[in-house]
């Protein structure tokens, strides 16, 4: 069972369950098919699992690692983002609504995309490799959006918040009083507010 697994904490973890999302951070691996470190690049990106009949062998020496998501929340609570290539109209969106619910960067539609990926990479990760949060009443936070309460990660869909797993989600749960570390990189919570909802 290869290692090529994300959760919402942005890990990259072993389990049998299948992803409805394929993601790139760059090479992770060794030959060994080994991933050695969480990220290469700054571009962490989310594409479909299809695209133009491409097929590729998984964790292949020298390629980008192919990482697996349960779905777009999860990616985008790991810090990924839409791919521009296999999709563009996602990709669009998203930075339309990135830039709503963002002004006070004054970027505009022409401002290039690696500009957005330095902003969510200093959002996801610390210099030592660590999750970055911050903590938000539940309320004020939109649909598809990840919190943690009792070290485990939650969506919160409908007003509840939902038990993450690889395989899925469990139960919904009423919100707790308290305020909650949050998961998903401040700039994609406010590109949700803005009006981008994942899938």
């Amino acid at each position: 069972m290869l290692q090529n697994r994300v959760d919402p904490y942005g890990n990259i973890i072993r389990t049998p369950a299948r992803g409805a999302w394929l993601g790139n951070r760059g090479v992770l691996h060794n030959a060994k098919q080994e991933i050695v470190r969480p990220f290469k690049v700054k571009a962490w990106i989310t594409c479909v699992l299809e695209f133009r009949g491409r097929h590729r062998e998984v964790m292949q020496p020298d390629r980008w690692t192919e990482l697996f998501f349960l779905d777009e929340a999860t990616a985008f609570s790991a810090g990924h983002r839409p791919c521009f290539q296999c999709r563009y109209q996602d990709h669009q969106r998203f930075k339309e609504y990135w830039l709503k619910g963002n002004p006070q960067y004054g970027f505009n539609m022409k401002t290039p995309i690696t500009k957005i990926d330095e902003i969510i990479h200093a959002e996801r990760i610390t210099k030592d490799k660590l999750k970055v949060t911050y903590e938000e009443t539940l309320k004020r936070l939109p649909d598809g959006t990840f919190v943690t309460y009792g070290d485990k990660p939650y969506l919160i869909r409908d007003g509840k918040m939902h038990l993450w797993s690889a395989a899925g989600y469990g139960q919904p749960i009423a919100f707790p009083s308290e305020r909650l570390p949050v998961l998903t990189p401040c700039s994609i919570v406010n590109t949700f507010s803005a009006g981008y909802r994942p899938k």
